[in-house]
Parts: structure tokens; sequence; C-alpha cells
């Protein structure tokens, strides 16, 4: 009814009135009877012949007016005004409608900001993806999608929604299909103990299509929080990956202490030695030459979200530099099988160039981007390591033990 009457007052205004005139609407919700009345107050001395009246001049409409009193003067139109105020009226009511709109709807999500909403891929347009969120058609913008993610219309899937912002032509709905939080919400679905609080999910990092890191703390003893998340025979854990497209998930166990935080977040590798430099906020990470590709990782996404994980720059390092660091701490020197295994490992240092194996230069380029550039690091690898590192197959792997063998039966004497 607010917005009928204002509407009716624009109305007025703009065919009979002034701007700046106070019109007061009745509307009688029973008979639809429609009134409209001029408020002016009195004064001494009328100023403003909009909204101000004389006391003689008020005194026509009310007898006992005084300074200070509020006039109504009806000022209902005729008859004849009838069609062309009701239409200009309709064209305000529906403005208004549409703007009470937008702001319920505003209201409405700006509530469930930083929440899991279920969608339906409504159009594909060339490289526009429009969703639709409860009746709402919501652009995804290319930079908040997976990249390799293909969106079919009347596909049912999860985002994000980051923020809500108020524009002039309605509520902007800012989803993700890339935001960490996108994962951490998934988990709350899926896991009871996380929504119950029982699990805290501490930190999550990400990269979008590739694999999650994410580290979980138990506030109940007697609760495995990774055997929570992963559930019996992983069936939690694979709901999530599903949602995500087979996107990767390590669970890893939050710890306050950093080199055990470290360690977590760099599995499946298995760390020598590792030496904290706080004031660099970075840490260097000694592994042995088998381990190396793994604590780095397909095109080094393993050590990137391990760095992202424990805030700090994770420098990985060959075990046998270690001895000539003055990085490393005085206590924590090698063990006995460490440097003995080290010793097994070693190749003449002129003889260690990756080249001498004689192998395609685009498996050389492969090797090198993982961070391998020295034979004696590929000495205690197998197939499975190998093929761990990106663009590398079981074909190329073997065909790499095999240069190493022909190339560790020349260097006999």
């Amino acid at each position: 009814m607010e917005s009928v009457k204002a509407a009716l007052r624009t109305a007025y205004k703009k065919d009979f009135g002034k701007k700046d005139q106070n019109i007061m609407v009745d509307i009688n919700e029973d008979t639809g009877m429609i009134s409209l009345h001029l408020v002016k107050t009195v004064v001494d001395k009328v100023e403003n012949d909009a909204q101000e009246i004389s006391l003689a001049e008020a005194k026509k409409y009310k007898k006992g007016a005084k300074l200070g009193d509020e006039i109504l003067i009806e000022v209902t139109p005729p008859e004849e005004y009838g069609r062309i105020a009701a239409q200009s009226a309709k064209q305000v009511i529906m403005q208004r409608i549409q703007e009470a709109e937008r702001d319920m709807l505003f209201e409405t999500f700006k509530e469930r900001e930083n929440e899991l909403v279920t969608t339906l891929v409504s159009k594909v347009d060339g490289n526009q993806v429009f969703l639709e969120i409860e009746r709402n058609l919501v652009p995804l913008p290319p930079e908040e999608r997976v990249n390799g993610e293909r969106y079919f219309p009347g596909t049912r899937m999860k985002v994000f929604l980051n923020k809500v912002v108020k524009t002039t032509k309605g509520p902007l709905l800012l989803i993700s299909r890339r935001h960490p939080d996108l994962v951490k919400k998934l988990f709350e679905v899926e896991i009871p103990e996380i929504r119950n609080g029982i699990v805290e999910i501490k930190k999550v990092a990400r990269s979008a299509g590739i694999r999650s890191k994410v580290a979980v703390i138990s506030k109940d003893d007697k609760i495995d929080p990774i055997g929570a998340c992963v559930g019996q025979k992983g069936v939690r854990i694979q709901n999530v990956i599903r949602e995500l497209n087979g996107e990767m998930i390590d669970v890893i166990e939050w710890s306050d202490d950093v080199e055990k935080c470290i360690q977590a977040a760099l599995a499946p590798a298995k760390i020598s030695a590792m030496s904290l430099l706080p004031n660099e906020k970075r840490a260097v990470v000694y592994v042995t030459n088998d381990q190396r590709p793994l604590a780095i990782g397909k095109q080094g996404q393993n050590v990137k979200l391990a760095s992202e994980l424990c805030g700090l720059e994770l420098d990985i390092r060959d075990i046998s530099e270690q001895t000539a660091s003055k990085e490393l701490p005085t206590e924590k020197p090698l063990s006995i099988e460490e440097q003995e295994h080290i010793a097994d490992i070693q190749i003449p240092t002129e003889k260690d160039d990756l080249e001498l194996l004689e192998l395609p230069e685009g498996t050389l380029k492969k090797l090198k981007k993982a961070g391998i550039d020295k034979i004696s690091y590929l000495q205690k690898m197998n197939e499975e390591d190998l093929t761990q590192i990106g663009g590398i197959g079981k074909e190329t792997a073997n065909k790499i033990l095999d240069a190493i063998k022909k190339y560790k039966t020349a260097l006999e004497p």
C-alpha cells in the first residue's frame, strides 16, 4: 500500500502539482476509493507557497486554525484525470514493487554469504556460463571456474557464495567453483563430526581442479580426525571428490608444531631433516634423492600447497647438501642410515649430469621441471615414483630406468 500511495503522489505532482508539495494519499481498502490532500503548515509569513499557508487562508479550511497547525486541502483530481493517473501510477507501482523485490532478494542472499549453494546450469553461451539459483540467473565468471571443468545445461552443481553486492539492477551474487572454502563447505556437508564441531578444519590449501590439502584437528581424543573425514572405505571423501570432478584431496592432521605440520603437509614424501628460518618465513627441507619428486609433486603442486598450508616458503633440497649447509642446525646431524644411504647413491660430480643418460629432449625437460637435474636424484626411484612426475608415463619411466642401468654398468670398473 505504501508503494501505491507513493505512486499516486508522484503521478499527481507530475500533472497537477509541484515537486516540493507534501501530498497525503488516503485509500479506503474496502471500497477502493482514493482521496488526495495537500498538506500545508500555518505560518505567520508565507515563504514557500507549496508547503505553507497564512493564518487567514487557513481559517477558510479550518475555523480554529492557529500557527503551527497542519491544514489538509483536498486536491483529488477530476474523473477525466483517472486514465492518465492510473497509467502513471501503474508505472511507478511496478517500479516500486521491483525495487522491493530486489531489496528482499538482497537481504535473503546477504544472510547466506559464505555458504554452499546448489545450482543448476541454465545456459552456456560461448564463454558465458549462467547458473540458476532459486529462480535467479547468476553468471559464473571465467576466473571463478575450474580449468578443464565442463558445464552442460541441466547439470546440478554446488558453488560457494562468496559475496552479495547491491546494484541498481538488483543483487549481484558472486559465486565460485575455485574458492578454497568450497572444499571446506563440502566437508561440512559430508562429515557429521565437522558439522557438530568435534573435528575442526584449520586450513585449506587448494589448486582448483588438481589437488587440495585439508588440515584437520580433533577436539575429542577418541576421534581420529583423518579417519572421520575419509570415512569407511573412503566413502565420505569420495563424495567430496566426486562433486569436485575428481580433484585429489589430501587430509592431514594439523599441528601447532611447525615441523610436524611441514612433515604432514609434504606427505607422502619422507623428510630426512629440516631447518626453520622464521625471520625469513622459510624452511629448508632435506630429503633423499628418491623422495624429492614426491616432495615436489607434479608441476610442483605438493610443495606449493604444503607451503600455503604451513604459512612458510618450503625449499626442498637434497640431503647430500646438508653437510655443507650452514642453515642446517648442528643439533640435527644425519643418522647412520641416512649417511649410508647417501654414500650408496653418490656418483662422481663430473659424471652426474642428467644429459649423460642420453634421454629424449622432451623427457629431460620434464625431469628438470620437477627439480631433477642430476642422475643421482633418479638412482633410487622406481617406476611408481617416476610416474608421479608430470608428463612421465609408465613407458617413459621404464626407458629412464633402463638408461640408468646402462649408465651404472658403464661406470663399473
